[in-house]
Parts: C-alpha cells; structure tokens; sequence
C-alpha cells in the first residue's frame, strides 16, 4: 500500500503561481510513476502531468504544457507540481496519483494506470 498527502493548494489571482506537493508513504519502493489530475465541480476528473519515478520522463495535458512543471525528489517520496501563469479555469481540486504495479501500453494519462490516490488540495485562481 503507498499512501499520498497532497498540500500546497490555495486562493490565487489569475496570472499567479502555486506549488503543490504531494508526499508518498508505505512501499513507496513500488512507485513507478506519480501523476497529478484535477477535478473542477460537474466536470471528469482529467489528467494534468505525470512522471516516472525513475528516469526523467514527463508528459503533461496540453491545457497546461508551457505552464505546469511536475518534479520530484526520491529522497524525500515528494512529487511537485509548479503552476504558473494560473488562469481561472485551472479551479479545480488536484489529486496526486501513484502508479505501483506495471501497466502495459499505458503513458501515464489515464486514470485507470494508477493504483493510489490522494484526497486532493483545492486550487482556486480568481479573475
């Protein structure tokens, strides 16, 4: 089991930024990869970025390429989510996700690829 705690979320004004973090725990020696997603209210829970736990692969949502950067530090379990140049259609709440068992054709998009979810951080950008 890997448990995640998500932290870091806030008010913000359009054009701002925020860091989100997000803390692995338990047999965080079976990550493979961690992924942020967000859910605005009414609407699918949608993927954000991801990146492999090992390597430095990173993929992210096109709505936030350019904007978002998502890191990592091992050594800490923490996976990172930078966002600049927020806009009021970034509101969401942010969940954290852990991939830790082999998923096969995947890149890291999809919901489904991953095995542990936070309980989310609430960003709100104001216009």
């Amino acid at each position: 089991q890997v448990q995640l705690v998500e932290s870091g979320g806030g008010l913000v004004q359009a054009g701002g930024s925020l860091r989100l973090s997000c803390t692995a725990s338990g047999r965080t020696f079976d990550i493979r990869r961690m992924g942020w997603f967000r859910q605005a209210p009414g609407k699918e829970r949608e993927f954000v970025a991801t990146i492999q736990w090992s390597g430095v692969s990173t993929y992210y949502a096109e709505s936030v390429k350019g904007r978002f950067t998502i890191s990592r530090d091992n050594a800490k379990n923490t996976v990172y989510l930078q966002m600049n140049s927020l806009k009021p259609e970034d509101t969401a709440l942010y969940y954290c996700a852990a991939q830790i068992r082999m998923v096969v054709g995947g890149a890291g998009s999809g919901r489904d690829e991953y095995h542990s979810w936070g309980r989310g951080t609430q960003v709100t950008v104001s216009s």
